[in-house]
């Protein structure tokens, strides 16, 4: 079985990635990364194409004369955050940290890759694809403009993220939407700067900024269906230098994520109307920026069985939920899977885990053979080899 085959050098993959680990790199930066991935893939006998999509690199492994396809993806970037672990490999680049565990996303693919490489039971192509800039640097795009599907052709694609809180061992999937559209938005208000002392004078951007911010949780609240799904945090607001001073400008950004593309629209509209509206009644202006950086992840029903049912032989049914409620996060694996029909797939990491995008959060390495040998097991079942091979 692929997975006791795959603990047979999970010691090597640890080393792999604890190295990962300690020297994150943010998206679209992944030069070391990308080459250690390379580095890899060639030590293994896989074909490898580096550069693609900026730092992203793809391995191309064939095994007999199968004409079906096949793709495996993985990211590899790190979030700009500062790790508070007391880890032995915790990060030596100050104020970046693998908060994701998109090392350990690469690694079990690395593993996979090992894997197959060694034994080749299957007949067709795997292109092993490490993605760059999953989070909001546009890495999948990249990659999509760089020609991945035309230079690697997949029939289907898949993908796996770890989970905090589930036990390592199990694995959860929804057929249809899981993943929400995320779309990043920045709203700069242009006031009139002033004394502290004499705000008379000025046309408080801050206080703008306060009354924006308040009103805009009006919008899911009051113009969204109570049968939709919609989110619109602000998490972040800037402004000013001194105690003393009313500063000329302040900012607003933060977050839009739904289901629906119409949604979407729908949330950007008002939230363009409520800054305006208020802006314009304190005598500011307000200028937004809104871009949608996620498309919504809608996983193919004939694929989710697929990777469900391989998940199913490696640890049983009762070990995998086929009807995980979608969630709000998002993931650019999305566009990909808007290309080609795919699925994408949740890994335990421990109950004891802390949060994605927490300064305390590390990737389970106990979960590394699980995904590794689920990658590999549905190459097997997905581009079986004839009995006669």
């Amino acid at each position: 079985m692929s997975l006791d085959a795959i603990r047979r050098f999970h010691g090597e993959l640890t080393k792999i990635r604890h190295d990962l680990h300690a020297n994150p790199e943010l998206g679209m930066e992944e030069t070391r990364t990308s080459e250690i991935v390379a580095q890899k893939l060639a030590e293994w006998g896989i074909e490898v194409h580096r550069g693609v999509g900026g730092t992203g690199v793809v391995g191309v492994l064939r095994a007999g004369n199968g004409q079906a396809t096949i793709g495996l993806r993985a990211d590899m970037d790190a979030l700009p955050m500062e790790e508070a672990t007391a880890l032995p490999y915790r990060s030596h680049n100050a104020g970046r940290m693998h908060a994701c565990g998109h090392d350990g996303h690469t690694t079990m693919l690395l593993g996979a890759a090992r894997y197959l490489a060694e034994t080749r039971a299957f007949n067709g192509t795997v292109n092993f694809i490490f993605q760059p800039g999953e989070e909001g640097m546009g890495g999948a795009l990249a990659m999509l403009k760089d020609g991945l599907f035309e230079r690697f052709p997949c029939d289907a694609i898949f993908a796996i993220h770890n989970r905090p809180g589930m036990e390592v061992g199990k694995y959860s999937i929804s057929n249809g939407a899981s993943a929400a559209g995320g779309a990043f938005f920045d709203i700069v208000i242009t006031g009139k700067g002033a004394h502290g002392a004499r705000p008379e004078v000025s046309i408080d951007p801050l206080l703008v900024a306060c009354h924006i911010g308040t009103a805009l949780q009006s919008i899911v609240a009051r113009n969204i269906s109570p049968s939709d799904t919609a989110v619109l945090s602000v998490t972040r607001v800037t402004g000013g230098d001194a105690y003393n001073v009313i500063p000329n400008s302040a900012k607003l950004s933060g977050t839009a994520r739904t289901f629906r593309p119409e949604t979407m629209k729908l949330l950007e509209t008002n939230l363009c109307r409520v800054a305006d509206g208020i802006a314009t009644g304190f005598g500011a202006s307000a200028a937004v920026d809104f871009r949608v950086i996620f498309a919504p992840l809608v996983n193919d029903p004939e694929q989710t069985l697929a990777i469900a049912d391989a998940a199913a032989e490696l640890v049983g049914d009762a070990h995998v939920d086929r009807h995980r409620p979608p969630g709000m996060g998002s993931e650019d694996f999305s566009f990909m899977m808007q290309r080609v029909p795919g699925a994408y797939i949740q890994v335990g990491n421990g109950p004891g885990s802390a949060a994605l995008h927490n300064p305390h959060y590390n990737f389970n390495d106990e979960a590394t053979p699980y995904g590794a040998a689920l990658f590999a097991r549905l190459v097997e079942r997905k581009l079986p080899r004839a009995t006669s091979e």
